[in-house]
């Protein structure tokens, strides 16, 4: 099992080169190497034809790793060296989830487009602070959900959907279970007020597909749930989460989230979507199809038309870096707008804060 399949913290693909820029046209820079994600986030960058100019970590060990993995970047003495290029248009960056607000706002105050990892705020006062700094300086806060971006399967379902190949969107389920291998997780991955919590943090990833797909510009948490099943020694970790939404145009969804992918599954996580609308359904398997193909990438159609299986692995691309680079370059946004990015971040924090704690519900019960 390669690292990537070992755990999502190492969720990284590599797809096709499909340049919208020439090099040296959009330079971009990474910092805060805390998250694995940051490897994937450059990847597409660069597939999208940026050029990866600096690098910067406090620990000297995780930029060197950094530099091996992309030759091409330098290795900066600080993160003022970055800011203060003024060949950098964008800081793409996974710090700690409690820290990615502050690190976007000194970004943005430098003039700079910022692309954190999921997700993106642990509290609602940072979501609001990154509105206001978002307003005051023009910049892009821009969010790595990478579960639709950085997946073909879940690009696909998108072209199908806006296609009307299902009808209008009534119903979005998904399920994102995820291997906790433990020993590989930094500290601060069990520790609540910097992670955030289960819904907040891999949560965001399913509220973010709900809105896309179902064509909402909000939503309303209804009930969510966490708990903390199965890892006494981790007493701040939730290793379960659900939470059922209603969008404004009427469309609902549930979905799950947890940490209990099994040793046996060949990848990280047997990631799911389904989508239901009137006249058809959509189920992705993203990852693995069970049993069947080790490889990801599946979509099942079923409409007036019949029964459809499409491979779509390598087939798709990933849009959205090409989309945000010329974004940033020409302040449009079509690779996905400010309030799209910031709705789907605050209602996984309203999710998460109105969460029930299932063992609490229990105490009380008994």
């Amino acid at each position: 099992m390669t690292a990537q399949n070992k755990d999502g913290m190492n969720y990284a693909p590599e797809g096709k080169p499909n340049h919208v820029v020439e090099p040296g046209e959009f330079v971009f820079a990474a910092a805060a190497l805390d998250h694995g994600h940051i490897y994937g986030m450059c990847n597409g960058l660069i597939e999208a034809g940026a050029t990866l100019k600096w690098v910067y970590d406090p620990d000297p060990a995780r930029s060197q790793a950094f530099a091996d993995k992309f030759p091409q970047v330098q290795i900066a003495d600080s993160l003022e060296q970055v800011l203060g290029d003024p060949e950098v248009r964008l800081v793409a960056a996974a710090a700690v989830p409690s820290e990615r607000c502050a690190l976007g706002l000194q970004v943005m105050d430098a003039g700079k487009d910022y692309f954190t990892d999921k997700t993106p705020f642990t509290s609602l006062d940072q979501l609001e602070a990154a509105r206001r700094k978002v307003k005051e300086t023009g910049q892009k806060y821009a969010v790595y959900y990478s579960e639709r971006l950085h997946v073909e399967s879940a690009v696909y379902a998108g072209q199908l959907v806006q296609k009307g190949a299902i009808g209008r969107v009534i119903q979005v389920t998904g399920f994102g279970p995820h291997r906790l291998n433990a020993p590989s997780r930094p500290d601060w991955f069990f520790e609540k007020d910097k992670y955030g919590g289960i819904l907040c943090d891999i949560g965001s990833h399913q509220i973010e597909q709900f809105l896309f797909y179902a064509g909402c510009k909000d939503a309303k948490v209804l009930h969510s749930k966490v708990a903390n099943y199965n890892n006494p020694d981790y007493p701040e970790l939730e290793d379960f989460g659900d939470a059922t939404l209603v969008g404004d145009n009427g469309a609902t969804q549930y979905f799950r989230v947890d940490w209990f992918t099994p040793d046996g599954l060949g990848t990280w996580g047997d990631g799911r979507t389904i989508i239901l609308g009137t006249e058809g359904y959509i189920e992705l398997r993203k990852y693995i199809d069970i049993a069947r193909d080790p490889r990801g990438d599946h979509v099942y159609l079923v409409n007036r038309d019949g029964e459809q299986h499409f491979e779509v692995k390598g087939k798709v691309g990933y849009p959205y870096f090409g989309q945000l680079i010329l974004d940033c370059l020409n302040r449009t946004e079509n690779a996905m707008t400010q309030e799209h990015c910031f709705k789907a971040a605050e209602l996984c924090l309203k999710a998460q804060e109105a969460a029930v704690r299932i063992d609490q519900v229990l105490q009380t019960n008994s």
